[in-house]
């Protein structure tokens, strides 16, 4: 099971507010290993309604990076066929946060879009 420290959380929920009514993304840094998100990594990218384009060609290598995080600006936290074939490209740990933007609307899913426990610590 994944854990996310509470202050990438809190960051996550900033940044989700900050952009709505557009969407936020966003790159998970942590250690892979002990599988512990202790890191927001705001990457180059252009926010809009219902869609983020991500200029992932200006996002250099880190192999700190182990998933994404996005928001969306309805109250469903379900990925989509677009986020989930995000999902497989990008890591093994991806965070959804709906509105209204809190440590209840957000839900976590593996590269297959399947949904998956994560602990806030």
């Amino acid at each position: 099971m994944y854990k996310i420290k509470r202050e990438v959380l809190g960051a996550i929920i900033e940044a989700s507010k900050n952009t709505y009514p557009h969407e936020f993304f966003g790159v998970l840094g942590g250690s892979p290993g002990e599988k512990i998100v202790d890191e927001l990594i705001v990457v180059p990218a252009t926010y809009g309604r219902n869609f983020t384009l991500i200029k992932s060609h200006l996002i250099p290598f880190d192999s700190k990076m182990i998933g994404t995080v996005h928001s969306h600006p309805s109250y469903s936290s379900r990925p989509s066929k677009q986020d989930i074939a995000t999902f497989g490209k990008m890591g093994s740990i991806h965070l959804i946060i709906a509105y209204p933007f809190n440590s209840e609307s957000f839900n976590a899913f593996d590269s297959k879009g399947i949904k998956t426990a994560i602990e806030l610590i």
